[in-house]
């Protein structure tokens, strides 16, 4: 992708006086880090909590209960990251999307992308087990083995979601490349046409409603360091993408005759933008399942304090994206007593709902 040599971006000229709404941010997200491994459905003193997560980091050496270190180092705090790196993607994701689409209302879910995820993760859960049966007879005498459904939950996520946005990206396609309005307009079809058939799937198979249900409302319950190394799959190239095209970002909110006119190949760089951040959206839902406002909320409000720079914003959303959606877990895990969880998509709809209503509002 063309790099759009340009000096006079007022994300340059303002870097120095953001550099304190940065430093607040990135405190925030590390604090959060050890803050979030306190709540549970475990009572743990902060005394107990700290002393684990530094024999984990070999700061200090194990405590005296190996279940101590299980909760908090492979529990809570591989929980907490994931939620911490998920929610840092999403946001930049998001922020990727409304300037590629110039559209205020895109976010990683626009595409289609989170009901291709879905729509995988569904089949997974409702055919694994059929198939799987079906198969069972003749590998066995090959003595070979097939994951269970609950295993392939992730890999069909990813799947689905890379094929959706595959979807909308080629309906979306006219004689001379890609059209916003279009794109935006086929990932709606695409969402829509996905939608129904996971719906189809739970009224076939009545055993895997709960499931499917729970999935795709959005949960990191269960999850833990085993689902990092798919999420980095995707998020590492995907973040990578969109840092590298900050500079195109500035330039499409120009329009795209004088993004062209300035020297850039307006078709490459919104391709090129789009994978990235789908990239990012599919791994999080991969794992997560469907987390929604995170990617539409946190870059509208970071505006009001970074501006519209998208070097500047990008750096914010990631760090103000991760601080969100760590503390919408803890208040998905905590809010109901018994070890009883709200799925995370849940929390955030409630808690971005509302304000982001109240933003659209009080905009003149």
């Amino acid at each position: 992708m063309t790099a759009i040599p340009y000096s006079s971006s007022p994300s340059v000229h303002t870097s120095a006086r953001l550099w304190p709404a940065f430093a607040v941010l990135a405190l925030l997200w590390l604090v959060s880090l050890p803050l979030a491994c306190l709540p549970g459905p475990v009572s743990l003193s902060a005394g107990q909590v700290f002393h684990a997560l530094a024999a984990q980091l070999g700061l200090a050496a194990p405590p005296q209960e190996t279940a101590l270190m299980l909760v908090v180092g492979q529990i809570r705090l591989a929980r907490v990251c994931l939620a911490a790196l998920c929610g840092g993607a999403l946001a930049v994701a998001g922020v990727a999307l409304q300037g590629v689409l110039r559209n205020p209302l895109a976010d990683p879910f626009t595409l289609g992308i989170s009901a291709g995820a879905a729509c995988g993760a569904s089949m997974a859960l409702a055919l694994g087990g059929i198939i799987g049966a079906a198969l069972s007879g003749p590998l066995s005498a090959l003595h070979i083995s097939l994951p269970g459904s609950a295993a392939l939950v992730a890999p069909a996520a990813l799947l689905g979601a890379l094929l959706a946005l595959a979807g909308a990206l080629w309906l979306g396609r006219g004689d001379g490349g890609f059209r916003r309005e279009s794109v935006i307009l086929a990932g709606i079809a695409v969402a829509a046409f996905l939608g129904a058939l996971v719906a189809l799937i739970k009224a076939l198979n009545e055993e895997s409603v709960t499931s499917i249900v729970f999935w795709i409302m959005g949960s990191f319950q269960g999850r833990g360091w085993d689902s990092l190394p798919l999420l980095l799959a995707t998020l590492v190239p995907g973040l990578a993408a969109v840092v590298w095209g900050w500079r195109a970002l500035d330039v499409l909110t120009l329009g795209d005759e004088q993004a062209a006119q300035l020297g850039l190949h307006v078709g490459r760089a919104r391709l090129w933008l789009l994978a990235g951040a789908s990239c990012m959206t599919a791994g999080c839902v991969a794992i997560a399942g469907v987390i929604g406002f995170v990617g539409l909320v946190v870059p509208h409000v970071l505006r009001l304090v970074l501006g519209c720079g998208h070097g500047p914003l990008l750096a914010g959303a990631f760090f103000g994206g991760g601080v969100l959606l760590v503390w919408a877990d803890v208040l998905a895990r905590c809010v109901l007593d018994g070890g009883q969880e709200l799925p995370v998509g849940v929390v955030t709809a409630l808690l971005g709902g509302p304000f982001f209503a109240l933003l659209v509002r009080r905009r003149p």
